[in-house]
């Protein structure tokens, strides 16, 4: 019991894993949509695409989260203006601006004389040099991301499996997408500089995903990965504790393991009626593949 114990005695420990459970709970709000609409490059674009504001700030010795707010709002702008460009897919929009900025950005960072470790700073954070004021600012981002959830779920919910018909219903699908957008600009600023964008991103997609088979409803899906990602917060800082590891990667990469055993378990459990029955049969999808409210 010491073993599992013994590493939420300390201060910082504690820190990172109230830490760890508010972000898991934002990217939740955010990632469950990045999964349902099956734009997981947007996330790691939206991401990525932090490093010139936050290089800018560095170099000028600001305040880093308003460069990130500043580049999260440029990169929202361009795919929502690319995202209307006929002639170009979404993908390809996304792909220019996520290689664009992220270009930018080292080019910026290299003119700084710690290069390696700002950028390492950038991508993996460091979870456990969580301060108290981190905690409110999470939590105040956590309870405008549920605000923002629960007022455009319905437009949410059209928009992931039919744009056409959030149109007819007059749920305005451009104002929904941006407003997504923004929603998911949230998330990552408000836990990137606390985590870096390797464990955001980990824990914007993989916990969402996980929890898809399972699930019977958005909310479900919702509540199960904030579960799931706080779930691999505590576990990672576990095995970071007595293994030695970064704390951060170790939290990303546990999330990613979730989200195969879960799936794992999934066909396992839809190949057990096939099995009983003798007779091939068409295989069933999980019943959360396209979840209702």
């Amino acid at each position: 019991m010491e073993w599992l114990t013994a590493p939420f005695e300390v201060a910082f420990v504690q820190r990172a894993l109230w830490a760890g459970i508010l972000v898991s709970a934002i990217c939740a709000l955010a990632g469950t949509w990045v999964v349902l609409r099956g734009v997981a490059f947007l996330g790691d674009a939206m991401s990525h695409g932090l490093l010139p504001g936050v290089a800018v700030a560095s170099l000028l010795g600001g305040n880093l989260l308003v460069g990130a707010v500043v580049s999260a709002a440029v990169m929202a702008a361009g795919v929502t203006a690319l995202g209307r460009t006929p002639r170009l897919s979404q993908d390809t929009g996304i792909g220019l601006l996520f290689v664009g900025m992220l270009s930018l950005g080292v080019i910026i960072v290299s003119r700084s004389q710690s290069f390696a470790v700002d950028l390492t700073g950038f991508l993996f954070g460091d979870v456990l040099a969580v301060r108290e004021s981190d905690l409110f600012l999470l939590g105040a981002a956590l309870l405008l991301a549920l605000a923002v959830s629960v007022l455009g779920h319905r437009a949410f919910l059209a928009l992931a499996f039919d744009d056409r018909k959030a149109r007819t219903l007059g749920l305005r699908p451009r104002l929904a997408h941006a407003v997504l957008l923004g929603l998911l600009a949230l998330a990552i600023v408000a836990s990137f500089h606390i985590v870096g964008t390797l464990l955001v991103l980990g824990l914007l997609i993989a916990p969402p995903a996980a929890a898809l088979p399972w699930a019977r409803s958005v909310h479900a899906v919702m509540v199960l990965a904030a579960l799931l990602g706080a779930a691999a917060t505590f576990g990672g800082l576990l095995l970071s504790w007595h293994l030695r590891t970064a704390a951060g990667a170790t939290v990303s990469a546990l999330a990613v393991a979730l989200f195969f055993l879960s799936h794992l378990a999934s066909g396992l459990r839809h190949r057990r009626p096939a099995r009983r029955t003798g007779p091939a049969e068409p295989a069933v999808a999980p019943a959360a593949t396209s979840p209702t409210s």
